[in-house]
């Protein structure tokens, strides 16, 4: 087999999918385009349109061929289908929206995606009509029309480019001019925006345009069907169309005739009831109009009653009527191609009398006065609207005629009668009567019977139409209304009498009474008539006429007919006065009848005037007074007769040319302007019809030569100039009758008189020149004489062309226009009609003949120049230029053409530049030009001088470029011509002159722009670059233009899909490299010039840069290198380069622009200084290679940060993220690039982010570093982002007191306390004492809510950030981050997976290995971390209260440690705390927290681990400091208060060491064995042993308060607690051997020691070992594993086992190790338990002192111990509030009271509130402490600090005593107010003064508490400012300490609360 290419099938369109079974084979889907290359056999090769890489076999059978074009056969063939440009549009445009279309689906724009399936289905079945061809020209149109309305609507709403199209198909822009382009796009944006298409043209009508022909409208009527089913007999439907307003029927009627059956009485006419209304005009349409339709029935007089009238006698009878309002039905039929179905229900008349106004009655809904005639009673009808000629409608819809519709005529003539449509038509309305009963009982039933008799008395046949559908009858009778002596009818029927048998004619109506009787007979009882011709010959005029009735009751009488002619038949008959006495007929004086009657006749008419000019020659000596009477003659009649007037017009003139000439020239001037009027410009068409096809008068061009002569050269001596106006209206026409009456007397007479003509015309035109030279300005008629001569221009000329040559008409009309005065010689409105006939004339035929046009051109381009100087009619000129440039678009082949451009780029493209520079600098103001009305007139004007430029300069070749710069006289000119195009291209570049979707209009014009910049550059390097005349303004705004060109938005391909990037490639290329190969090599050729452009360019050339395209990048970048080159040679370094640089850059990526790859960009200006050669050379000799290396890398890292910057602050990410990222770069800044300013910026944006998210305290740590910059010095400062100039003194105060007001929202007063000093002083050494006074009183406050308000603990986290898909800043980094208040594990570990959605987390704590780190992936390691604090001094100050050591434990922290366990070496099963070993790692931040951030990165790690029994040390030694604190705080409290959480400590300790606690700790160190082998931890195992005792004694005195406060329902709980605590002393195998020992170092006192022991001797006490709280557990490790759960988090003081490390909810993408079997139950209770932060007592309400259910509150309290605040941030919620100090504390509860848990703990937080004055809690003990630290508990790890000094000293006991703070709270500062709530363990030591004197006498008591005094608070110990702060803001170390005990007489100053309310923020700003 051989394959061989293909000729003619290239092209396919696949009809069945192809899979590809074979080898190479090419899949292929249904409806796939494929190109076709070889075939072979029964098997193609080539490729699918849809992926051309791609190629492949496939059958042939496969695919259906269509015809294509191929262009450029070969590798690279084109080929293109052959079919509708339109239908190919489709389909091209159906592919590119369905990717679109999907997308909207994805994006959730449900509504938008239906409704773009909806018009996708419609364009479908659109291109389904176009391709089968079975339509109509005016349907294809149709179509068409359609089609491109919703592809632009698609477009427009898909985001798409719009389409420019010329009669609906794309066009080429290489095919049409700019001008031509924009007037597509505005035509195409119009028709989206109207939803109709619109021409190509300008959607502006200019002015002098002539209106096209009116619109007719035709309405088609279909009867289907008329339901009916009780009338039984013949009846008769008349249709008809009503207006409402007018009240008045304006068609005729469609008659139709039906059986009784309801089917049609002819058979034939089945499905034939069609009716066509014609003529309806366009007001017509907008009347108020209704369908009539009544029913007149055939049969009885009455229906339901056979007895009146014999069967055999048939009556007209009204029966019913219907009505359908055109205005709800109107838009529908206007917008459906299809009849429309519509049904109408009938109504019967109440009253027969009121029958006539019946559909009067239906439409106002008076429903008084009609009835429903039945339910099922209706006409069905179809409706059809049409558009255009009843002919042309013929022969596009053969299938409608074909039915034989019956047209149905308008009453009266249409908007244009045109030449040849001749009708006579009278319309008969039988109006009333009035007649005599005629001595009857009853009223008659009178019956009409009209007849038309001619002057024989002869009834005309056929000459009565009742209405269309049905034949024309000899007589009519109307129908019977019964007994009725003055019947209405109101019928209608049409006369069609023929002309000739009109004139003695007349109309009888004979009235006859319809018996009811048997007989039923018709007796005639009286006539009328009329005549329809008067004696003068005009006919019965259009109005109502009362005729006279006449007796008669024999017929036979009618036979002559002259004797009753001769009788009067109205009061205004003129026979009156002369008839003779009637012999045969008498007047019935008291009856009379009413008809109405209208003409419709283009022969006869009712105006005497006008019947005597038509028959001028019966009376030829009254010519001159019938054609002066013309004048009065109605302009409806004139129009009407126009034919007949003009033909007797001109025959009066060729009858006597002397006599007659100058009144007919007058006539025809009257005629011509009557159609100028706007109610018959429609006529206009009638005329010229005349004129080409009726005129005959071959010899009047020489009166009318002559006559208009005369007019214009006596114009000038004439004062009043109406007459000569109205000539120079007429001269269009009076031309055109000269013309053609010059041409008729040419073919008759074969050309002679022919140079005479010649010569008259000539001399005619003198005066035309003649005329228009005069000077208008003084006298205002002459000037509107001349414009009326003007605007005639230049229709004379075209119908001159007819005559003489185009040269010679071009003389003619050069003349005329040449002889106007010059712009500022005529009056405004003559300037105005000027310029319009001058752009009539380029409208003309005329200039499109280039010998014409070369004639005609200067002249154009002179008044343009002048106007267009001037700033004049700026809207006239631009329709000029924009057709100018279209013909000579169209002309361009011709080699005249060149000629034209140069003649037009000499006169207009500088003034152009200049037009367009004004119209863009007041674009925006509201200063209006004349013809502007709007702003978007603005626009569209600077958009058609815009592409009038474009037109202009893309015609122009290289010659005409280079012939402009040889014209300029000067290098001043030659510049000014520069500046002004660069100007007039860069504000193109940044005003959107176009709109978005005009895409192929940008496109264009950056192609223009571009080659005119080429063209102009060569100028400007050959005049402009030399030392001497280098002009640095020229050349920037050149670069500026460049760069501009370069950052287009059009000209971004990467934004392109790649189907309209290959277009723009294939047509121009990528511009944007273009334009910088042509900047660069401007560039190199400035040479040492090019210094003056630094640094203003450094900032755009960088924005080049920062685009995708990587060609650009490398032309641009050695720019860079050239600059740093220039400023070393110049200024010996780069400085200048380097800041602009640094500027530029942050500015450019901050506005969103660079890419990935940029990253690696100024790399490559490293590679400039080595691997080029040409470049190494020139810098071998240089010293700067290492400083420029410095700066490309430093600017490298910038760019890493800057676009992690930018990408954060772009994109949806979290507040973290951005904040994250700012902080980077502002350190960045700080340390690495020192640019104080762009520091000072990133600052201020970083706090704005953090007052967002509400982060008050890093907002004011971040202000507070601009606070630094600053001293309190008056140098004056200028303006700063949102400062004013100020001095920086003020600038710094402002500053404090922002950064104090965010320190106060943030609630870290501690903070904001240094600042109120450093301010005070300040203001003290200014002696402001106002602004002093109010910052003491916010120092004041300060220290009030440090004691008052509540704050919470944060919890930390470590957060690792490993793999390569993290930002730059966290990529394989890990940092510590301040939790927000309530956050805690669970919480946090959600929100960073939230933050990072593609993050999967690591499920143990280990360091990940450089896989990890290395991957294309997001790994997070989460856990909690303790702090660690700098110093415990103020946490071992045992008289600061807690809620001040609270805020010391978490803030100003940098180090942070967790823990691991593990055992080491072999395992023991029996005791494992043997083995159990801790590893302790210490994070070292680079920053403390809280900062300006909330996290910070860990700089260093420590690691240390911790044996079993220093552990164990530190287990019981926190325990014991807990027991301290608690049994202080009850141990002076009265009896019956609630001491829940004293018993339930008590029991978790107590029951704990029973069941074998503190054993296990003496089984594993006390052992003799473990003391031999490990003899260094002796020491140790003493002070373990120590510890354990001092718990027991401690124990003792708890139980001894308890026995004291215990209710009395509780002592069964005391009695069991006081057993266990026997059992658990004599558990103890060595018994008490310190007990006097420890009694006199003063730990306890004998008293409370007897207390203790009521009952024994001292005995020996065995080891004890208690868990966790709350569940007891066999093996220690079992309390990590109670850990582990979905929720669960690491301990903070003792992290759990690996596998527990970092859990992260289950429910987001990993697992977590569960809960063993048998503490699942234990957990699910504990999480049942309240938040961690409230009390036990105001938690659980129902829990009383006094209650009931005493036992369930014994075992309650016994199962939660001490409901306290834990700050573990490893605990879940009910670990927390279990209080779970460690996995080895010293207290347990009771399993078995759980599910008591589960059904009572139910109350929700209760907030603590404030303790009321003369309350407070201390305890005393007689004794001081033991020496080692105090240990904070393990739920809160001791945060030691640097302080700042206090304000006053802190009271001390007289040395030998200290108190013991019992406040465990987080930082919660407020107690109960109600007396019983006393017992809340929240409460700081508080000291009243009585207290303070007496530990100054020395009389130390038991507890001083007990005296009620006023009470003060401490003084809080202040953190340290930054590091960054003055050092004059820190305390000196000596200081924080008191060295002498300090007597306080007096309680220090309290502001009262309502001062301290005055004392806000607001009234700090004020100062």
């Amino acid at each position: 087999m051989m394959w061989t290419s293909t000729e003619d099938e290239k092209l396919g369109v696949v009809i069945c999918s192809f899979r590809g079974s074979v080898g190479h084979s090419l899949a292929l889907e249904l409806g796939d385009i494929v190109h076709i290359l070889e075939k072979c056999e029964g098997w193609f090769r080539g490729f699918s349109v849809r992926k051309p890489k791609v190629k492949g076999v496939f059958p042939s059978s496969f695919v259906h061929l269509r015809k294509a074009v191929v262009t450029n056969r070969g590798p690279h063939e084109c080929v293109l289908p052959v079919e509708d440009p339109v239908v190919t549009e489709v389909t091209l445009t159906l592919q590119e929206w369905l990717l679109l279309w999907k997308q909207l689906y994805v994006k959730h724009r449900v509504e938008l995606f239906y409704k773009l399936r909806h018009v996708m289905m419609e364009l479908i079945d659109l291109r389904r009509k176009l391709v089968s061809g079975h339509m109509t020209s005016e349907q294809s149109r149709d179509v068409r029309k359609h089609v491109t309305v919703r592809l632009d609507w698609g477009n427009e709403h898909l985001g798409l480019d719009l389409v420019p199209r010329k009669e609906f198909e794309a066009v080429d822009e290489d095919d049409v001019s700019v001008c031509d382009l924009y007037k597509m796009h505005l035509s195409s944006r119009l028709s989206v925006q109207q939803q109709s298409s619109a021409q190509g043209d300008s959607p502006r009508q200019r002015q002098g345009e002539l209106s096209r022909v009116p619109v007719q409208h035709h309405l088609l009527v279909h009867l289907k069907s008329f339901t009916y089913n009780s009338i039984g007999e013949d009846t008769e439907m008349f249709f008809y169309l009503y207006d409402l307003r007018e009240n008045r029927s304006i068609s005729e009627r469609f008659m139709v005739r039906l059986n009784k059956n309801g089917g049609p009485k002819n058979p034939e006419k089945l499905d034939q009831l069609c009716a066509l209304f014609t003529d309806l005009s366009n007001k017509d349409m907008k009347r108020d109009l209704y369908i009539v339709s009544q029913v007149i029935r055939t049969g009885r007089m009455l229906l339901n009653d056979s007895k009146k009238g014999p069967a055999h006698v048939q009556y007209r009878r009204p029966y019913g009527c219907a009505v359908l309002a055109m205005s709800d039905i109107l838009q529908t039929i206007s917008e459906l191609k299809e009849e429309k179905d519509f049904v109408l229900k009938v109504y019967t008349c109440n009253n027969e009398n009121e029958w006539c106004q019946i559909h009067e009655n239906i439409i106002r809904k008076s429903s008084t006065k009609y009835s429903a005639a039945s339910s099922s009673y209706g006409v069905l009808i179809s409706l059809q609207l049409f558009r255009g000629d009843v002919d042309q409608l013929r022969r596009d819809n053969p299938h409608f005629f074909s039915r034989n519709v019956f047209i149905t005529r308008k009453l009266g003539f249409p908007d244009v009668i045109m030449p040849g449509d001749v009708r006579n038509d009278l319309y008969l309305t039988l109006e009333r009567g009035e007649f005599e009963r005629g001595g009857k009982s009853v009223q008659k039933n009178v019956q009409v019977t009209v007849y038309v008799l001619d002057a024989d008395g002869e009834v005309l046949k056929d000459c009565i139409s009742l209405g269309s559908g049905e034949p024309n009858v000899p007589e009519h009778a109307s129908f019977v209304l019964y007994h009725n002596n003055s019947p209405r009818w109101g019928e209608l029927v049409k006369l069609p009498i023929p002309i000739h048998r009109f004139r003695g004619s007349h109309l009888r109506f004979e009235f006859r009474h319809c018996s009811t009787k048997d007989k039923g007979e018709k007796k005639l009882f009286g006539f009328s008539f009329t005549p329809l011709m008067r004696e003068d010959g005009t006919t019965l005029s259009d109005d109502t006429h009362e005729l006279y009735v006449y007796k008669c009751e024999d017929s036979t009488t009618f036979s002559n007919h002259a004797f009753y002619l001769g009788l009067p038949c109205c009061k205004d008959d003129l026979h009156t006065a002369n008839a003779p006495p009637a012999l045969v007929f008498q007047r019935s004086l008291k009856e009379s009848f009413w008809i109405s009657t209208q003409l419709s006749s283009t022969k006869l008419t009712q105006n005497v005037d006008l019947l005597a000019l038509l028959k001028w020659k019966a009376h030829p000596d009254r010519v001159l007074d019938i054609l002066g009477r013309l004048r009065h003659v109605c302009g409806e009649e004139i129009v009407k007769f126009l034919q007949d007037i003009l033909d007797t017009l001109f025959s009066i003139l060729d009858d006597n040319t002397d006599k007659y000439g100058a009144l007919v020239f007058q006539s025809l001037v009257f005629i011509i302007n009557l159609l100028r009027d706007s109610k018959y410009f429609h006529f206009r068409p009638v005329m010229d019809t005349y004129i080409h096809k009726h005129f005959a008068g071959a010899l009047a061009y020489k009166e009318l030569i002559r006559c208009l002569k005369w007019v214009l050269d006596h114009s000038a001596e004439v004062v009043r100039q109406d007459h000569i106006q109205e000539v120079m209206k007429a001269v269009e026409y009076l031309f055109k009758f000269l013309v053609r009456s010059r041409l008729l007397y040419s073919r008759a007479t074969c050309g002679m008189e022919e140079d005479q003509f010649h010569c008259s015309v000539q001399e005619l035109f003198q005066s035309v020149r003649f005329v228009l030279s005069l000077d208008g300005r003084g006298a205002d008629t002459l000037a509107f004489t001349q414009a009326t001569l003007l605007s005639s221009f230049p229709v004379i000329f075209e119908e001159l062309l007819q005559m003489f040559s185009v040269q010679e008409v071009a003389e003619f009309l050069r003349g005329a226009l040449g002889s106007l005065p010059s712009t500022g010689h005529m009056p405004q409105n003559l300037d105005v009609v000027k310029l319009q006939a001058v752009a009539r004339t380029v409208d003309s035929s005329l200039f499109t003949f280039p010998e014409s046009r070369r004639i005609l051109l200067p002249v154009v381009l002179h008044h343009l120049h002048l106007h267009l100087r001037q700033n004049k009619e700026l809207l006239i000129c631009s329709g000029i230029l924009s057709n100018m440039f279209s013909i000579i678009k169209s002309s361009s082949m011709d080699g005249v053409v060149q000629e034209e451009v140069e003649m037009m780029v000499e006169s207009l493209l500088d003034v152009l530049l200049q037009t367009l520079l004004t119209l863009m600098t007041r674009s925006q103001s509201q200063e209006a030009v004349r013809g502007q009305r709007c702003p978007q007139c603005t626009a569209e004007i600077t958009g058609e001088y815009v592409s009038c430029l474009l037109s202009l300069l893309r015609q122009m070749k290289d010659s005409h470029f280079q012939h402009l710069m040889e014209n300029f006289q000067s290098k001043d000119e030659l510049k000014e011509f520069l500046l002004k195009v660069l100007c007039v291209f860069r504000n193109l570049m940044k005003i959107s002159i176009f709109p978005k979707d005009w895409n192929v209009l940008r496109l264009l014009t950056s192609s223009v722009i571009l080659n005119t910049s080429q063209q102009l550059s060569s100028a400007l390097h050959e005049n402009f670059t030399e030392d001497d005349f280098f002009d640095f303004q020229v050349w920037n705004s050149y670069f500026s233009l460049a760069v501009l060109y370069i950052n287009q938005p059009s000209l971004q391909l990467e934004n392109l899909s790649s189907t309209k990037k290959k277009k723009v490639l294939d047509r121009y290329g990528d511009m944007r490299v273009m334009m910088t190969y042509q900047m660069f090599n401007m560039w190199q050729k400035l040479g040492e010039n090019k210094v003056h452009f630094i640094p203003g360019m450094i900032g755009p050339f960088l924005g080049v840069t920062l685009l995708p395209q990587n060609e650009l990048r490398n032309i641009i970048i050695p720019i860079f290198h050239d600059m740093m080159e220039s400023e070393q040679r110049k200024h010996g370094n780069f400085k200048q380069v380097e800041a602009e640089l640094i500027d530029k850059l942050d500015s450019l990526v901050s506005e969103g622009k660079g890419d990935e790859n940029y990253r690696e960009l100024f790399s490559l200006l490293t590679q400039l200084f080595g691997p080029y050669p040409s470049l190494l050379e020139k810098i071998e000799q240089e010293t700067w290679r290492e400083t420029g290396i410095s700066f490309i890398t430093s600017v490298t890292r910038l760019m890493e940060r800057l676009l992690d910057y930018r990408d954060c602050m772009k994109g949806d990410e979290t507040e973290n993220k951005k904040i994250g990222c700012t902080v980077n770069l502002l350190n960045f800044y700080k340390s690495e690039i020192n640019k104080e300013e762009m520091y000072i910026r990133y600052i201020h944006k970083l706090c704005d982010m953090h007052l967002q998210a509400e982060n008050y305290t890093e907002a004011a740590f971040t202000l507070l570093l601009y606070w630094e910059l600053l001293r309190w010095v008056d140098h004056p400062l200028k303006d700063l982002l949102h400062y004013s100039a100020q001095t920086e003194w003020h600038r710094k105060e402002g500053l404090s007191r922002k950064v104090i007001h965010y320190f106060n929202k943030g609630k870290c007063w501690e903070y904001g306390i240094p600042l109120c000093r450093e301010l005070a002083f300040q203001y003290e050494s200014l002696y402001d004492y106002q602004s002093l006074s109010w910052i003491r009183k916010m120092e004041a406050a300060y220290y009030d809510n440090i004691m008052e308000q509540q704050r919470l603990e944060p919890e930390f986290f470590r957060v690792g950030f490993y793999g390569r898909k993290f930002p730059f800043f966290l990529r394989n980094k890990e940092f510590v981050c301040r939790g927000h208040d309530y956050e805690r594990l669970e919480a946090f570990q959600q929100r960073m997976l939230g933050e990072f959605p593609q993050a999967i987390a690591m499920q143990h704590p280990n360091q990940p290995d450089e896989a990890i780190l290395q991957c294309d992936a997001q790994y997070l390691q989460i856990y909690a971390v303790t702090p660690v604090p700098e110093s415990v001094d103020v946490l071992q100050m045992e008289r600061v209260p807690e809620r001040i050591k609270s805020f010391y434990r978490v803030n100003n922290v940098r180090r942070f440690h967790h823990d691991r366990p593990f055992h080491r070496g072999v395992k023991d099963r029996d005791n494992e705390f043997k083995s159990l070993w801790i590893e302790r790692t210490t994070l070292i931040l680079s920053h403390s927290l809280p900062g300006i951030s909330r996290w910070f990165e860990v700089e260093r790690k420590e690691l240390v681990e911790v044996s079993p029994l220093e552990n164990a040390v530190s287990v019981v030694e926190n325990k014991n400091q807990e027991l301290r604190t608690l049994i202080g705080q009850y141990q002076h409290k009265q009896q019956q208060r609630n001491i829940n959480l004293l018993s339930m400590t008590l029991n978790g300790v107590v029951d704990a060491a029973v069941n074998g606690g503190v054993a296990r700790y003496q089984e594993a160190f006390f052992d003799k064995d473990y003391i031999i082998s490990h003899p260094e931890d002796t020491e140790k195992i003493t002070q373990l042993k120590d510890l354990m005792q001092d718990q027991v004694h401690i124990l003792g005195v708890g139980l001894a308060v308890h026995e004291k406060l215990v209710h009395p329902e509780m002592r069964p709980l005391h009695k069991k607690l006081m057993d266990q605590f026997q059992v658990m002393k004599t558990s103890l195998s060595h018994g008490l051997p310190g007990v006097e020992r420890i009694i006199h170092r003063g730990i306890i006192s004998s008293e409370n020691y007897r207390l203790m022991h009521p009952h024994s001797e001292t005995g020996n006490i065995g080891n004890l070992l208690i868990l966790s709280d709350g569940m007891m557990v066999e093996h220690p490790e079992e309390f990590y594993r109670l850990q582990a759960s979905p929720s669960s988090s690491l301990s903070s003081t003792h992290s759990a086992p690996s596998q527990m490390m970092s859990s992260a909810p289950s429910t987001i993408r990993v697992g977590s190790p569960s809960l063993t079997e048998k503490h699942k139950h234990t957990r699910e209770m504990l999480m049942l338990l309240p938040h961690r932060e409230c009390y036990a007592n105001a938690l659980y309400t129902n829990l009383t002192d006094n209650g009931q259910n005493h036992l369930q509150r014994a075992l309650f309290h016994q199962l939660i111990g001490p409901c306290k605040p834990c700050s573990d941030p490893n605990l879940s919620v009910a670990d927390k509030v279990l209080s779970i100090p460690s996995s080895w504390s010293l207290d347990s509860g009771t399993r078995e009271a759980l599910p008591f848990l589960s059904t009572h703990v139910t109350a929700p937080p209760v907030p603590p509130r404030n303790l009321p004055h003369g309350h407070h809690l201390s305890l005393l003990y007689d004794a001081v402490h033991l020496q080692t630290p105090p240990t904070r508990s393990l739920n809160k790890s001791p945060l030691p600090t640097t302080l700042a000094p206090p304000t006053s000293r802190r009271s001390t006991l007289n040395g030998s005593s200290s108190t013991l703070s019992v406040s465990t709270s987080s930082g919660i500062s407020s107690a109960p107010t109600d007396q019983d709530e006393l017992d809340s363990l929240y409460q700081p030591i508080r000291y009243g003064v009585a207290e303070l004197r007496l530990l100054d006498r020395g009389k130390a008591g038991p507890c001083w508490s007990h005296t009620p005094q006023d009470h003060h608070h401490f003084i809080p110990l202040l953190p340290p400012l930054l590091h960054l702060h003055p050092p004059t803001l820190l305390p000196k170390p000596e200081e924080a300490t008191p060295s002498a005990p300090h007597f306080i007489s007096q309680p220090i100053i309290s502001f009262p609360r309502d001062d301290q309310g005055r004392v806000s923020w607001e009234h700090g700003l004020t100062h």
